[in-house]
């Protein structure tokens, strides 16, 4: 690591206590960091995670937030899934205490070379694809961020000479300071997340933010078929590489093509990964067959884009089982296809009735009040040669902590059908 006494004997608040959260108070505490941490929520998770950070005396607050477990703090460090509303961040903004982002906290400390990846869709794809990619090519690389690894819980194994292939969502660009990725990759933008944003142009606007510190030293990566990223070039300082569909290539390759032939790596070696490339869990992750009827766990799939795509990959009749937490999605989009793609669709989650609404019996539709009364519908509905899609569309939080989970309980559903 770099920087390593930038928050000695500081006092750091971290809001949010999940995987981020704590990866970020062990990380802190080795580096000598006065490490407190608050969080909304209580569950058996959070009661794990709270019990082995106090064992290590680090100050935890969960189930609530208070006034004054937030002042007299140096530096407030928030957690990707924690909202802008919280009263926790209204506190601390309201104290100007500075608020950084996790990954903020791991870009100070890291010693490697950053390439960082946004977009709408695509991006774990994308993400892992490039770590695949420099492996093969020999070199030392991590993969982090909204991927799954928090950045903070690697950066200490990183060296000078590293590559990071970080995955970086909106949320957490919200809060970044010096945050200086030497490649951006923006891949697309599509309706998402307007339960956290006003409207397209305000997400927009925290996806740009990736590029905001770069200069004519660093790179953006921009999708030439998407006329909102295309124009972004005009505000960037970096040099721009615009990448599209082309040689039989799909767009998230066509990206992953242009990042690695900025590092200088052979383009028939890159070509030799996408062909061996297995693709990402939780994303069109074809789990079983049982009587002919294929199981595929989407569970990735938090847009209605995803979805989309996932259904224009398939070419056997679907019986489609979607919902979960609504952020704002047109669900409409997913009209056209599902009316000559999907036999059945099993709704499941608190945006149930909205989809319900936008589908206006179309299709046949059904509901259930879990996943695997789902599951179990959807078989009953099924016959040899059909597909059961498991893309929700939704967040997972009404009924799962992530969507790692949500995919897991299905697959694990699947397997005892047999």
């Amino acid at each position: 690591m770099q920087n390593l006494d930038y928050f000695k004997d500081k006092k750091v608040l971290i809001i949010g206590l999940a995987r981020s959260g704590f990866a970020c108070a062990n990380l802190l505490l080795s580096l000598q960091a006065k490490v407190s941490v608050t969080d909304n929520q209580e569950n058996e998770s959070i009661r794990k995670n709270a019990s082995e950070l106090s064992l290590r005396g680090i100050k935890v607050e969960f189930g609530k937030h208070t006034q004054d477990f937030i002042k007299d703090n140096d530096i407030v460090i928030i957690s990707p899934g924690v909202p802008n509303e919280s009263l926790a961040v209204k506190w601390a903004k309201e104290l100007k205490i500075p608020i950084i982002s996790e990954i903020e906290l791991g870009f100070i400390l890291c010693p490697a070379q950053i390439i960082a990846i946004t977009g709408t869709n695509g991006k774990t794809t994308v993400t892992t694809l490039i770590t695949k990619v420099l492996e093969k090519a020999g070199k030392r690389v991590f993969t982090c961020g909204n991927i799954g690894r928090p950045f903070s819980s690697e950066v200490g194994k990183m060296r000078k000479g590293d590559f990071v292939s970080l995955e970086v969502s909106s949320f957490q660009l919200e809060t970044i300071d010096t945050f200086k990725p030497r490649i951006a990759a923006i891949l697309n933008l599509s309706r998402n997340h307007l339960d956290r944003y006003s409207d397209m142009s305000d997400y927009l606007k925290a996806k740009k933010r990736i590029f905001k510190n770069q200069d004519a030293s660093d790179f953006l990566i921009l999708n030439q078929e998407d006329p909102l990223i295309r124009e972004l070039a005009n505000e960037a300082k970096a040099k721009v590489i615009y990448f599209s569909k082309k040689d039989n290539l799909n767009p998230n390759q066509c990206a992953v093509l242009s990042i690695c032939e900025v590092l200088g790596i052979d383009k028939d070696l890159i070509l030799k990964v996408f062909a061996e490339f297995k693709g990402v869990e939780h994303r069109m992750e074809e789990v079983s067959k049982l009587n002919g009827i294929k199981f595929i766990n989407d569970s990735k799939s938090t847009t209605t884009e995803a979805t989309v795509w996932a259904l224009n990959n398939l070419s056997c009749p679907v019986i489609l089982i979607a919902g979960g937490r609504e952020k704002g999605n047109d669900y409409s989009a997913v009209l056209n296809l599902a009316k000559t793609k999907v036999k059945s669709v099993i709704l499941i989650g608190e945006a149930r009735e909205k989809i319900k609404k936008a589908f206006n019996d179309l299709v046949d539709l059904k509901e259930a009040d879990s996943l695997k009364e789902a599951v179990s519908k959807a078989y009953s509905k099924a016959v040899a040669g059909d597909c059961i899609l498991f893309s929700p569309m939704c967040k997972s939080f009404d009924m799962f902590s992530n969507y790692e989970e949500r995919g897991k309980v299905f697959k694990e559903i699947v397997a005892n059908l047999k």
